[in-house]
């Protein structure tokens, strides 16, 4: 979650207007040693 304000920041550069849907939790660790997740849903 310390990366959250980030990942706000780059999700503002592909969206605008009304968001698409996300989720965000607070995992120990990601596979493979990600530092974040990313889960979304869009319709153009």
């Amino acid at each position: 979650m310390s990366l959250f304000a980030e990942m706000n920041a780059v999700y503002a550069r592909y969206f605008e207007g009304d968001f698409p849907a996300r989720s965000a939790f607070a995992v120990k660790a990601l596979p493979k040693g990600a530092l974040v997740e990313i889960e979304s849903i869009a319709v153009r």
